[in-house]
């Protein structure tokens, strides 16, 4: 069972998606293909793990930061993770509140998140920051979106380093 907030989130997630199409015909639905040899997935929002541990064609791999899906490409839309609706998107908690920024995570596998957000749909980086919002509601889910908005900070600046050449 979903926590209740998750339930909610993913609701308003259900029925839109970064293009008015399906973007996965774009590049081939790169987001949905794990990369050979390796363990891709998407990590999990607090509580989605127990929605997770029966169902046939997943794995979870914990890891430093979270509980990472493991699929095998293919999935029933319903059964989307929360991260996998909000991608290539992140709400990030900033001191003026919730803003919705491109997953610098996104950038290696998705061509939309090349384009940033004023080349998507309109209503899904709307429904991407009421989700951000809702999320804040819940102590768990409030801390996971902090130690996500500090490893986007922390991303930006390695790139922003190695743009200036000043790397070691």
């Amino acid at each position: 069972m979903l926590p209740e907030v998750l339930v909610r989130s993913r609701a308003l997630l259900e029925n839109v998606t970064p293009l008015c199409s399906d973007c996965g015909l774009i590049c081939g639905g790169a987001c949905c293909r794990p990369l050979e040899g390796e363990s891709t997935g998407m990590l999990l929002f607090p509580g989605e793990e127990a929605y997770y541990e029966n169902k046939p064609g997943y794995r979870m791999l914990p890891t430093g930061t979270g509980t990472l899906l493991l699929c095998a490409g293919r999935c029933d839309r319903a059964d989307r993770p929360l991260s996998c609706r909000l991608f290539p998107l992140l709400p990030l908690l900033r001191a003026d509140g919730v803003k919705v920024a491109t997953d610098l995570r996104a950038k290696a596998v998705c061509p939309l998140s090349q384009q940033g957000k004023a080349a998507l749909a309109a209503e899904f980086v709307e429904a991407v920051r009421q989700v951000g919002q809702l999320l804040t509601q819940d102590e768990a889910t409030r801390a996971f979106l902090l130690q996500l908005t500090r490893q986007q900070d922390e991303l930006k600046a390695l790139r922003a380093q190695f743009r200036r050449g000043t790397h070691v």
